[in-house]
């Protein structure tokens, strides 16, 4: 049974996001945070019946802030909010992302910062119990004011509006509230702006985008190094005293791991010597720990920004523990957003140098000794040749993928939002980038695990020779005639899953 993940005073953790977003693990608002919450929202029930008039208790919302609305026109002012933001478009993303926006709002909700009442919480919840799902459309976020149109179409449903996926269907929010017990809810003032002002979608993206990174960073050493074997290139460039000659963190793990990888390799012992007339291997060899490690040391201090935020309050206003209501500008993207694109950037890299090192194993000029493409009958059989070529065009997109959206502010309500942070989108095309990643590092490794066996009789190290095993059983097929298409695919699901890395076995 899943660990209940306990939404409170303390902050999350970021594989408590992970474990919600895609193992549906169990979540529960705490006794004390429940106990906050009701006394939170007495401020808001006294502010919402004085005659001075409180920003998203007894007004209007954004430029329309400056009107007073009476109390009998709350209720129907709440439910309009939500009804007007749900104006999303295009695509319905994933379920893993909409999970972690509902999970991340209800950390907020929870913090006793909001107003919002204990039994609006508890229905969220009850929504991530359920394993209702929101449809939460690809546009309408513009990463300032929080993430409005996918936040209002999670509070459309909890409404018992909208649509919802539910038990592998897409139905109606009320049939799937109903089916599981769960009772609609009427917002009352504050909760409409309190449901929708966080940057909570931005943050879930990220905060799953590094779990991936992260193994797919490791994932890169080991192919490297197998291209490295199979390139018969020299480990001698990853040893440590070279590489404490520039003391990067990201680098020297990269390094120890490639260095490991390759140790007692009777095909990197072979050309060691007086005979091997090589003075030094092609920069896409020597240089991945630096290229790999750069990467690495840009998603710790992303990771360090997921954790800042994984601490905050994000709403607008929000309410102080001395019952003043105060508006703030917390919910602006910017610094989810800059770490969105930043990501973005040293992940296109990993995989442009992954292309070059499988670019040279096809090479008949720069493979020393591989056959052409790697085929079976060159000329006949194409080997890997256009394996190559779809490695390029992901690639060519990742580049393209990289260009920052953060620096693309566009205005909007009526110039009271002239300033938005644009990191949806950043995170849109970040999570576009990291399965790019893991295509292009999967074509590296079905390439460099033919060149190895290509190489016999000689024998690759204990480390890489596990993973070669692991290609040759689960995605190899028999001779030169098989089917890349569906090879590549396997490769990926190798990669994405970790098999990889439970194949290589590398403790560092």
């Amino acid at each position: 049974m899943p660990e209940t993940v306990l939404l409170g005073s303390e902050p999350l953790r970021p594989e408590q996001v992970v474990a919600v977003a895609r193992d549906h693990s169990p979540v529960a608002v705490s006794e004390a945070a429940e106990k906050n919450l009701a006394a939170t929202r007495q401020h808001i029930d006294n502010l919402a019946h004085a005659e001075k008039p409180t920003y998203g208790v007894s007004t209007g919302f954004g430029a329309l802030a400056t009107r007073h609305i009476p109390l009998e026109s709350r209720t129907a002012l709440q439910r309009s909010l939500i009804r007007s933001h749900a104006a999303g478009a295009g695509p319905v993303v994933e379920t893993e992302v909409v999970r972690a926006l509902m999970l991340l709002r209800l950390r907020t909700l929870a913090s006793g910062y909001t107003g919002i009442r204990p039994q609006t919480a508890q229905a969220l919840a009850a929504l991530l119990n359920a394993g209702i799902t929101p449809l939460v459309h690809e546009y309408g976020s513009l990463g300032c004011s929080g993430d409005l149109a996918p936040l209002a179409a999670v509070a459309l449903a909890l409404m018992g509006e909208g649509e919802v996926e539910y038990n592998g269907e897409v139905v109606p929010a009320g049939v799937a509230l109903k089916h599981a017990g769960i009772e609609p809810v009427v917002l009352a003032e504050k909760e409409g702006l309190a449901l929708t002002n966080g940057t909570d979608g931005m943050l879930g993206m990220l905060l799953l985008a590094a779990a991936d990174l992260r193994k797919l960073l490791d994932t890169a050493d080991i192919t490297a190094a197998m291209s490295v074997e199979a390139l018969l290139g020299t480990d001698r460039a990853f040893a440590a005293d070279l590489q404490a000659l520039r003391p990067h963190p990201g680098q020297a793990r990269s390094a120890l791991r490639m260095w490991t990888a390759l140790q007692d390799s009777k095909i990197v012992e072979s050309h060691r010597g007086p005979d091997c007339n090589r003075v030094q291997d092609a920069y896409s060899l020597r240089c991945a720990p630096q290229v790999h490690g750069g990467a690495r040391d840009s998603l710790t201090h992303a990771e360090l920004v997921a954790e800042r935020e994984l601490h905050s309050a994000v709403d607008n206003p929000v309410v102080l523990s001395d019952g003043r209501v105060e508006s703030n500008g917390n919910f602006h993207g910017a610094p989810v957003a800059y770490v969105l694109d930043f990501l973005a950037i040293p992940l296109a890299d990993v995989a442009s140098i992954a292309e070059r090192r499988t670019d040279r194993m096809l090479d008949k000029a720069r493979s020393h000794g591989l056959p052409p493409f790697l085929a079976f009958d060159p000329g006949v059989d194409s080997g890997h040749m256009i394996a190559q070529y779809t490695q390029a065009a992901v690639v060519s997109e990742l580049k393209r993928l990289a260009v920052p959206a953060s620096v693309d502010s566009i205005p909007s309500s009526a110039m009271q939002e002239d300033h938005v942070s644009m990191g949806w989108s950043a995170a849109r095309k970040l999570r576009k980038a990291v399965e790019g990643l893991n295509t292009v590092l999967a074509i590296e490794l079905l390439t460099a695990a033919r060149a190895l066996d290509m190489r016999a009789p000689l024998v690759p190290s204990p480390v890489t020779g596990r993973v070669r095993d692991l290609v040759r059983t689960k995605v190899e097929g028999p001779g030169p005639d098989r089917h890349l298409a569906p090879e590549i695919a396997a490769a990926e699901e190798l990669v994405a899953s970790g098999a990889v890395l439970a194949a290589a076995q590398l403790e560092v």
